[in-house]
């Protein structure tokens, strides 16, 4: 097989493959035999109707098509590989020559196949020198506040009032949606916090400054159902309203909630938790920094026509531009990130061992209820899962290699959430200490 590519645009190749015919050989044999074994010809047994005589009856050409159908796909992959691309969609291929349909057997296979790619990019060098920021562990009053209170919501009652409504408080409505007069969409009894946002956008706003018994409307687009996408004018009918209740922070609470007797000794269990959300937010900020550092400094062309598609896919059809613009912003961002870690994961040589991947898994089936046998009988989804580990690694390889500082400039030490260093590295790290002692030696 032999390829070559041709940049039509910045993120758009011609890939042109030619496969000659030794190569198709013995798929044209095996093709031979599945219609000697499906057709019925006077004077031969089935599966034993020789090629010349299947050429008369049917033409090679139909022979040759179905070779072509059943090689193209893997010859279109090796031929990715081989120049190294990355497809971000389908391609459009066209076949423009095939081996011979008549006399001697022969010719070759040439087919085309314009897709849209990532070109190449480079990432900028790791090490020390590269420094991103993260915020301090210091607990404050306000957090240990924060966390008591987030408690208190758990175990919080809701009491009907009279007053009207604001953010935080809990409506029961009926909601009717209609499309220039006829109903589209009814729900009742539904229990709304306002300033959720989990049901239609201006819903919040609507619903803030009502009472009990009140009827609003408001015009907003539908996200679900037959009418997805479709701007409707929704009416909210008020059957009560309720705010939530929060129970005293006494000792009597303390021994409700926890193991403790006191609200004092509480509220210091609580200030240890916080400060340890705080530690495994840092690894978290510390990875997202990095991301958009190197996202930064690394110039990934994305092919608009892959963009535009996933964002009118996620936005829906009559989404506002507003909608669009999010939509997009989001799009980019996560299609660079896994391309910059993809690269990443292959210039740190990343390798996804067996019992990782057998751990992923399982946190993967816990986590979204995947059933886990179907996942590893699946190549796709394994390798889709393989790819997933291995960009994951390798930005923990990339924060091995960077200064962490909090804002106030001390050192942030990652090491209890970066895992083991692999064996390799630590191998390298040890040897290249006992270099440099040798060399100071000497």
């Amino acid at each position: 097989m032999k390829s070559t590519v041709e940049t039509l645009e910045p993120t758009k190749v011609r890939l042109t493959v030619e496969v000659p015919y030794e190569e198709l050989a013995s798929e044209m044999t095996k093709a031979y035999k599945d219609i000697s074994k499906q057709v019925s010809i006077p004077g031969f047994r089935k599966g034993h109707v020789p090629a010349r005589i299947i050429d008369q009856r049917f033409g090679r050409a139909a022979v040759i098509e179905q070779v072509v159908n059943e090689v193209l796909p893997q010859h279109y992959s090796a031929a990715v590989a081989e120049n190294e691309l990355r497809p971000m969609a389908q391609p459009d291929v066209e076949v423009t020559e095939i081996p011979q349909t008549t006399g001697e057997y022969g010719g070759t296979l040439i087919f085309t196949a314009e897709v849209d790619v990532v070109p190449d990019f480079e990432l900028p060098e790791l090490g020390e020198d590269i420094t991103v920021q993260v915020d301090t562990t210091e607990v404050t009053d306000e957090d240990v506040q924060k966390e008591l209170d987030d408690l208190r919501g758990r175990f919080a009652t809701l009491k009907v009032i009279n007053r009207k409504a604001k953010t935080g408080d809990f409506a029961t409505i009926d909601l009717v949606a209609t499309i220039n007069g006829e109903q589209v969409d009814s729900v009742s009894d539904v229990s709304y916090e306002i300033g959720s946002g989990s049901m239609l956008d201006g819903q919040d706003k609507a619903l803030r400054g009502t009472k009990a018994g009140d009827e609003v409307t408001f015009t907003s687009t539908l996200k679900g159902g037959e009418h997805e996408g479709e701007e409707a004018e929704v009416t909210l009918t008020v059957k009560s309203m309720k705010a939530r209740e929060l129970p005293v922070a006494d000792d009597d609470f303390a021994q409700m909630v926890s193991e403790f007797d006191t609200i004092e000794e509480l509220t210091e269990d609580l200030r240890k938790q916080a400060g340890e959300r705080k530690l495994a937010d840092q690894a978290l900020q510390a990875r997202d920094r990095l991301v958009d550092l190197l996202l930064e400094k690394a110039e990934i062309l994305l092919p608009e026509s892959v963009v535009t598609a996933e964002v009118d896919r996620r936005a829906g059809e009559g989404a506002s531009a507003k909608a669009k613009k999010e939509a997009r912003q989001n799009v980019e961002r996560e299609l660079r990130t896994e391309l910059l870690s993809e690269t990443l994961a292959k210039k740190l040589d990343v390798q996804v061992g067996q019992q990782e991947l057998i751990d992923y898994a399982i946190q993967m089936s816990q986590t979204y209820g995947v059933d886990i046998n179907q996942l590893f009988s699946s190549p796709q989804q394994m390798s889709a899962v393989v790819a997933d580990l291995g960009r994951a690694k390798a930005l923990i390889e990339a924060l091995r290699q960077i200064t962490v500082t909090d804002t106030t400039g001390a050192p942030v030490d990652l090491s209890r959430f970066l895992g083991d260093v692999p064996e390799e590295t630590a191998q390298d790290t040890q040897e290249e200490s006992e270099d440099g002692t040798q060399d100071d030696a000497q």
